[in-house]
């Protein structure tokens, strides 16, 4: 017999507090009801789909999994193509066939804005009147606010492009943070700066403004060093517009090529701007450096 699962549903673009107060909760129900407790998600965002109009993310999919796992315990992510089928699914027929049918849900947790279904017909009103119906447990969990604020990732999208850090990172409960692997670049931080590693952003991503930033980056052995991040254009160096995330990581030594890496935002130093010689970038880098450090 399959195992019965407490399903927390949601999109979950960056895993933000509201977020986390689902997801405390399926771990909480799931415990109780000796279920093991799972997250429901699409692959893309479901208005990506209808309109055809790419629409900008905090996080990739696997990056969801990962922090609903490290932060609250949830191993099982469950994530559905949001394709016509889906799109055109009556709101009751998603519950039934998905969720119970497939997922063996047997309790479900979703906030107080959660829309499904053909048209977004499907409520926390009708969520709470099927489940009671058909014996499946369920909570509908009120806002979540933060200095009078609700939490968002709309909230938090608005909060990173702004380059407040700080204040992004208290509505997610954890640092704004870019996962990537490294990519060789044109060699000329090595050769007349500083040795950096770059990521190249994917085109939906949320990246903080332009501008220079105290970061801690991770390495997949959890080893964490901190680092300076420039994103931007680069405009000292190159003069091809494409948008990079590169960082110098503080006191380490070695080779960072094809490695998965994660960048964690910490703080906004200064903006992006082109100097007059690489000598004035190559101060104005050491500065960050003691910044960075502090």
């Amino acid at each position: 017999m399959a195992e019965k699962t407490v399903i927390a549903l949601g999109f979950f673009d960056g895993v933000h507090i509201g977020h986390g107060a689902l997801l405390r909760r399926t771990a909480e129900r799931a415990k109780e009801l000796s279920a093991a407790p799972a997250a429901f998600t699409f692959d893309r965002a479901p208005k990506e789909f209808v309109t055809g109009i790419g629409v900008p993310l905090l996080t990739s999919v696997e990056e969801r999994r990962a922090l609903i796992r490290t932060l609250y315990g949830i191993d099982t992510t469950f994530v559905a193509p949001f394709d016509h089928a889906m799109m055109t699914m009556p709101w009751d027929a998603f519950l039934a066939g998905q969720l119970v049918d497939r997922y063996h849900a047997v309790h479900l947790v979703a906030g107080h804005d959660y829309r499904f279904g053909y048209r977004n017909e499907g409520t926390p009103e009708r969520l709470r009147d099927w489940c009671a119906a058909h014996g499946v447990g369920c909570d509908v969990i009120p806002k979540v606010e933060l200095d009078g604020v609700t939490v968002s990732s709309t909230h938090v999208r608005e909060l990173v492009e702004a380059g407040d850090m700080p204040a992004a990172a208290a509505f997610l409960g954890h640092p704004c943070a870019v996962t990537g692997v490294v990519r060789h670049g044109k060699h000329i931080g090595t050769e007349e700066l500083f040795p950096t590693v770059n990521l190249i952003p994917e085109p939906w991503r949320v990246l903080p403004r332009f501008g220079v930033y105290a970061v801690r980056v991770v390495l997949p052995d959890g080893r964490a060093y901190a680092g300076v991040t420039n994103v931007g254009i680069r405009p000292t160096i190159v003069d091809d517009n494409r948008v990079t995330i590169e960082t110098y990581l503080v006191d380490f030594d070695g080779d960072l090529y094809d490695t998965e890496i994660r960048i964690e935002f910490l703080r906004y130093l200064r903006g992006e701007k082109k100097f007059e010689s690489m000598a004035a970038l190559h101060r104005q880098i050491e500065e960050d450096i003691a910044r960075a450090r502090e």
